[in-house]
């Protein structure tokens, strides 16, 4: 009583559905897959897999279950429990894995999203002003780009999310 243990670690999951050029996005594969991989493979000690969760390819029509996802997934933490947010996405351009580690406040589609949006050169989020303003991740992805490297993984670190969906 009056010191509790060591919180866990709660990773939630997301992919996406297809999209324009990308007909079987395996992200979509990946996230429906992970819980039953999980359940045979296992986590280390502490580790729990929270929500897995495959989302529409599209900018403002998607916030809806991504808020819905995001407010279930803290709705039963405790101080002592650390989140981690993966989100999956797909550069069919790419040969290899890159670690996104930032964003810009810009949407414009060359194309519409999957429920038919074509936004250009609107701010994602209003209150972060201009749409050339960066938002980078508090995670260290230098150290993680390192430990995948370490482990003979073909990863790159990005610093461009591209200009369609993934800056969401």
């Amino acid at each position: 009583m009056g010191s509790e243990g060591p919180g866990g670690v709660t990773i939630h999951v997301t992919g996406f559905k297809k999209f324009h050029g990308v007909a079987e996005n395996p992200t979509e594969a990946i996230v429906d897959n992970l819980k039953a991989f999980v359940e045979e493979t296992g986590l280390p000690a502490g580790v729990t897999l929270g929500s897995c969760t495959v989302l529409d390819v599209a900018g403002d029509g998607a916030l809806p279950l991504l808020y819905k996802v995001l407010e279930s997934g803290i709705s039963n933490v405790t101080e002592t429990t650390k989140l981690i947010w993966l989100h999956l996405g797909v550069n069919s351009g790419l040969a290899r894995f890159a670690v996104e580690w930032q964003a810009v406040n810009k949407a414009t589609f060359r194309y519409p999203d999957e429920l038919g949006w074509q936004p250009q050169k609107l701010p994602i989020v209003m209150e972060d002003g201009e749409i050339s303003m960066i938002r980078k991740t508090s995670c260290l992805a230098p150290t993680i780009l390192e430990r995948l490297k370490a482990k003979s993984y073909n990863v790159i670190l990005s610093e461009d999310a591209g200009r369609f969906v993934c800056n969401y």
